[in-house]
């Protein structure tokens, strides 16, 4: 299995940060290839969250993901909670920050407090 990273590429490849727009297309045609999907999107943000409110991270059955909703601070915990998204159907919204309890262990380095919502895609 080989992950994406969070600009759309293979681990040892360069790309573009993909946009929002692209994010949402890639999950689209994952969808199509009859993939299961989750997304993530920030709806929250205070401090120096940085990834804006809108930002998407979609992810595959298989851990495949693109883009970002934190600029690599809490996708992997992220990931992990899609995933079970996936499984039983039911959203959550996720909490991250410095006032988290696992701020040390998923926190952002820079700050602040972002919130994400992810859900099945069908």
């Amino acid at each position: 299995m080989v992950e994406s990273d969070m600009t759309g590429s293979t681990p040892g490849e360069m790309s573009p940060l993909l946009n929002d727009d692209d994010v949402l297309n890639e999950a689209a045609r994952w969808r199509e290839e009859g993939r299961t999907v989750a997304l993530a999107t920030v709806v929250k943000t205070w401090g120096s969250s940085p990834r804006p409110v809108g930002s998407h991270l979609a992810i595959d059955q298989d851990r495949n993901f693109v883009g970002s909703v934190s600029g690599g601070c809490i996708e992997g915990a992220v990931i992990h909670e899609a995933l079970e998204v996936m499984d039983d159907g039911k959203p959550r919204m996720l909490q991250y920050g410095v006032t988290h309890e696992m701020a040390w262990e998923v926190g952002l380095a820079c700050g602040g407090q972002v919130n994400v919502y992810v859900e099945k895609i069908d």
